[in-house]
């Protein structure tokens, strides 16, 4: 081509700039642009990854205009973008757009495939994508990405993404793929297509002609016009360019001609907020709703009540908010209305706009999705939970380009914020973001993971001070959506540290203000009421534990400074355990292993029945024995003379204990108070439906039990299951996510109408409104007695707390309520505070914050075990003491599985099998329970890591020596020691020679 010609293209370029935004995709044409050099290609590279496909484009079109040195770009430039199949745009590069008739009628298809979009995404997608490659409306990537598409993210998700490139075709598109989906059996599909009715018993070949469609013939006026009357009942929006009264079905179309005589189009742009198919394969999400989203536009309308709006306002305005208002007043729904508005306003402006929204517990990403995010506006946006299930299909930088709102935890994003600063490419940055809604935000303090998001978003604002400074572009960051029912006032004992811990947590979210409701609008607080139960008066059962436990101190020569049955008293043993493990004192170790659960057993005794805290005590001490005397001969395990001597002392006290536990005289009170009050609730009430609170899983179990096997309460209908948490830290095996998911929809659905949950069930989780909360000898902070009360959300609810005399639990009940007080008077207080008074306060935390975890990094990296090499630590059992394998030994997968597959280390475990959890994450599974051959303590489990089996260490099994040091630790996080990564191809290949000879002894 001549310089001329370059010189036309680039006039070309610049004038249907808008136009051809959503005509090109930018990741494969690049590929085939050689004139371009490296540097620009990383920086339509970076606005693709930064600002999505249309911006992409808008920076390929900057870069080309620029061109002045490269001769013959422009027939390269048409020649790739037909070859990837952009040729409706290749057509306007080359100058040669359609008529306005033509490009109009193209437009119309394009919106009816919008409006039809929610009956097009239940395609068989595979058969349609391969018809459509057959009349060349894809290429053969195209097929291929929409192949990985429906793989990993389902069928819906690959039905949309061949909608859109679909509709990047050039005039005449529309009828071939009608004709592919008749071929593919969707006939329904295509007469609606067409504007023809779809009803085929109200059809008769008689009455009835069915219209066949030409070639090039495109659906008419009247077609859309059937279409807008039967859509606008059922979609959120109809886009203006479809009104029977729009200058689209007009024969006026001067409009749409330009002074340069190109003949753009009048649809070439969405203005008034107008949603372009083009655009809306940017914004589709793989999952389909329930049937309640499928309805029509009302049940998507997100109305706000007064207070609401009143709350909101600041965040419309584009300002760093937190919204505190009490559970069941509609916090999520003002964050998607606020979500909504900011989307729309970004777009509007030309902006990319991102919305990521951070939750504290697994349960609530998809809570967040179906009940509020996804149902208000998938139908115009692309909305993602993101679940670690969900990562292993795709990585989380893939889902952040792909959509337009992300629900994740938010360990999900801190993962892959600290993997984009190391330079990882599976890694993302918070610039990507122009939103971020944390859920529950009081949790943004005390060093947990919303506050290391937090404080990298601080850093980045100070940067950008620096560089404004330095007139440079500051770098994008988001703007931050606070939700909680109740800040708290973190233990703070005096009104002006209460206002001190609230301008903290508003100094940790960069909040403009905190917005909380000043009128009596909203949620009410249920009708609270404590029952006191008498102190038993005479507990036998537990005089007999005591005695076993005084038996053990004398033994090991301990002597406790606090009252057994306590949480005192536990904390004690702990330490005394950890220090014997340290110290390797054998019989002190042992026995405070027993003690604790001695301890356990008698907390169980005054809160559960007796006979519950026998069965504890039993399974423990029986399940102890099997472990010493599960082995073979060749791998005899030593049980020592203390362990004798703890079995024989609970096998002499067991007969005793069984006989107690059958005088139902002897059990506590709280149980006679609880059964009252849940008899009453369920018998005066139409429909009850009710939570209890314990502070422990095994007492939730266990008072799930107790309900279920006492005729008096399935005689008034009660219907109960336990709901605990997910984490593997406790005596009895956690439930899983699916598990509590199941509990809860039973709970939904009526078919349970009584929880008996931890704490794991107060905070965020979207529960039934219930009609009476009891928390059962259960109280911790003003925060969790604030969102446990608010589980009670019907009318005429209840909150009842349950308490021994004499336990101090209603007195610490008294002191919540009382912080409660101060908590409101601090917020009102903070909010009427003189602006630069708060600004400067915020600022001096914020400051403090940042110069704070300088010195926390500064003093991790001094504790100098950091920078040595893992050969300078080695582990020994816990238990026996025995050395079990240096540091230099260990390998780590996936950055958290700490492995040895060495042969010396084979030698010194047995493998039990792993009967309380059998669970399959990424591509390898738990197998089993290794364990030491000398003591039979549990060191770890054992992995299948594609095909090889790798013994898996958790610390807590193990004391770690440094030097002359001795240490334990909970997790390996605490260990500052960097291990090497498991290198899968060194295994892999000593593996495969390992078995050479098998092989050919098998030939």
């Amino acid at each position: 081509m001549s310089c001329d010609q370059d010189a036309a293209t680039r006039h070309v370029l610049d004038s249907f700039r808008d136009r051809l935004k959503r005509l090109i995709e930018v990741q494969p044409l690049l590929d085939l642009l050689h004139f371009l050099e490296d540097e620009q290609k990383g920086r339509i590279k970076a606005s693709l990854t930064q600002n999505g496909n249309m911006r992409a484009v808008s920076t390929l079109i900057d870069e080309i205009i620029q061109i002045r040195d490269v001769k013959g770009w422009s027939r390269e430039l048409i020649t790739a973008l037909e070859t990837v199949g952009c040729k409706h745009a290749a057509n306007y590069v080359e100058n040669n757009p359609p008529n306005t008739t033509e490009e109009l009628e193209n437009d119309s298809c394009i919106r009816l495939i919008g409006l039809m979009r929610l009956s097009l995404v239940n395609m068989k997608t595979r058969d349609v994508s391969a018809h459509c490659f057959s009349l060349e409306l894809l290429t053969q990537e195209d097929v291929e990405n929409i192949t990985a598409a429906i793989e990993n993210q389902g069928n819906t998700s690959g039905a949309r993404l061949l909608l859109t490139r679909v509709v990047k075709n050039e005039t005449g598109w529309f009828s071939k793929f009608l004709k592919a989906l008749e071929d593919t059996a969707h006939p329904g599909l295509a007469r609606e297509l067409r504007g023809e009715p779809n009803n085929e018993d109200a059809m008769s070949v008689d009455t009835f002609e069915l219209r066949t469609v030409e070639e090039n013939e495109q659906p008419c006026a009247s077609a859309l016009k059937e279409m807008e009357t039967d859509f606008r009942g059922s979609l959120p929006f109809l886009p203006p360019t479809l009104s029977t009264n729009s200058s689209l079905l007009s024969d006026d179309l001067d409009s749409s001609v330009d002074s340069s005589g190109l003949g753009t189009s009048a649809l070439s742009s969405s203005d008034n907020g107008d949603v372009d198919m083009y655009e809306e394969g940017e914004q589709m999400e793989e999952e389909d709703l329930t049937e309640d989203d499928e309805q029509s536009a009302s049940s998507r309308e997100i109305v706000l009540r007064d207070y609401q709006m009143e709350v909101a306002r600041p965040a419309l305005e584009g300002k760093n908010i937190i919204v505190c208002l009490p559970t069941g007043s509609g916090k999520t729904r003002v964050a998607v209305y606020i979500t909504r508005e900011h989307l729309e306003s970004r777009r509007r402006m030309e902006e990319p706009g991102k919305v990521v929204v951070l939750v504290n517990k697994v349960p609530l990403v998809e809570q967040h999705y179906k009940a509020e995010f996804g149902k208000f506006l998938q139908h115009k946006y692309c909305v993602k939970p993101v679940s670690g299930a969900s990562q292993l299909k795709i990585s989380f930088p893939q889902i952040v380009e792909q959509n337009d709102i992300i629900i994740c935890t938010a360990q999900i994003l801190e993962n892959s914020l600290a993997k984009g600063k190391n330079g990882d490419e599976d890694g993302i940055k918070l610039s990507q973001f122009s939103l971020m809604v944390i859920d529950e935000c009081h949790h943004t303090q005390k060093g947990g993971v919303y506050n290391h998001i937090m404080i990298r978003y601080l850093k980045q604002k100070h940067r950008n001070q620096q560089l404004v400074k330095q007139q440079n572009s500051p770098v994008p960051i988001p703007q931050i959506l606070g939700l909680t029912a109740s800040p708290g006032v973190g233990g703070a004992k005096t009104q002006q540290k209460a206002e001190e811990h609230i301008l903290q947590i508003c100094a940790n979210l960069d909040a403009f203000t905190i917005k909380t409701n000043t009128s009596e609008e909203g949620a009410k607080n249920p009708y609270k009421k404590i029952a006191i139960a008498e102190e038993r008066k005479e507990d036998p059962f537990g005089d007999v534990i005591k005695k076993i436990m005084d038996e053990i101190h004398t033994h090991a020569e301990l002597k406790p400074l606090c009252e057994p049955g306590t949480q005192t008293y536990e904390q004690w043993v702990v330490q005394k355990e950890q220090n014997a493990a340290k110290e390797e004192n054998q019989k002190v170790r042992v026995c405070a292993e027993h003690l604790r659960q001695y301890n356990e057993a008698l907390h169980q005794s005054n809160t559960i029945r007796m006979s519950d805290a026998f069965c504890f005590l039993d399974k423990y001490h029986t399940e102890e024995l099997k472990t010493k005397s599960s082995s073979d001969d060749d791998n005899k395990i030593t049980i020592t003379d203390t362990e004798r001597f703890l079995f024989t002392l609970f096998k002499d006290k067991k007969a005793k204990l069984q006989e107690l536990m059958g005088k139902p005289q002897y059990e506590n009170n709280n149980l006679a108070q609880l059964k009252a009050i849940v008899l009453k609730e369920f018998s005066t009430r139409e429909k009850a439906r009710g939570i209890i609170f314990t502070r422990t899983r095994l007492s939730a179990i266990a008072l799930c039990q107790w309900i279920q096997e006492n005729p008096k309460f399935d005689e008034i209908g009660v219907r109960v299951s336990h709901l605990i948490g997910g984490g593997d830290q406790s005596l009895v095996k956690p439930m899983t996510a699916a598990e509590q998911k199941d509990v809860l929809n039973k709970f939904h659905e009526g078919e349970i109408n009584l929880l008996i949950a931890t704490t794991v069930a107060e905070e965020g989780l979207d529960i039934a409104d219930c009609n009476f909360v009891i928390r059962y000898g259960l109280v911790t902070n003003e925060i969790a007695m604030i969102q446990a009360r608010g589980r009670g959300r019907a009318e005429d609810s209840s909150y009842t707390l349950v308490a021994e005399s004499g336990s101090g639990v209603a007195e610490r009940e008294s002191v919540n309520e009382y912080r409660e007080k101060m908590m409101s008077k601090a917020i009102a207080k903070v909010c009427k505070m003189n602006r630069a008074d708060y600004e400067k306060k915020i600022k001096e935390f914020q400051f403090q914050a940042i110069i704070g975890e300088k010195v926390k990094k500064k003093k991790k990296q001094q504790k100098g075990m950091m920078n040595e090499p893992p050969c300078k630590i080695s582990l020994s059992c816990r238990q026996c003491n025995k050395f079990v394998c240096s540091g230099e030994d260990i390998e780590v997968i996936d950055h958290m599985h700490h492995v040895n597959v060495t042969n010396q280390f084979s030698k010194l475990f047995i493998v039990r099998e792993n009967t309380s959890l059998q669970e399959r994450l990424l591509d390898y599974e738990t197998n089993g329970v290794i364990a030491c051959k000398h003591c039979g303590r549990p060191w770890g489990s054992m992995m299948l890591y594609k095909s090889i089996e790798c013994p898996c260490l958790h610390i807590k099994n193990f004391v770690v020596a440094y030097g002359t040091k001795k240490k334990t630790y909970d997790k390996w996080s605490e260990l500052p020691i960097r291990f090497p990564a498991f290198d899968y191809t060194q295994h892999a290949d000593l593996f495969s020679e390992g078995s050479g000879d098998e092989d050919s002894d098998a030939d």
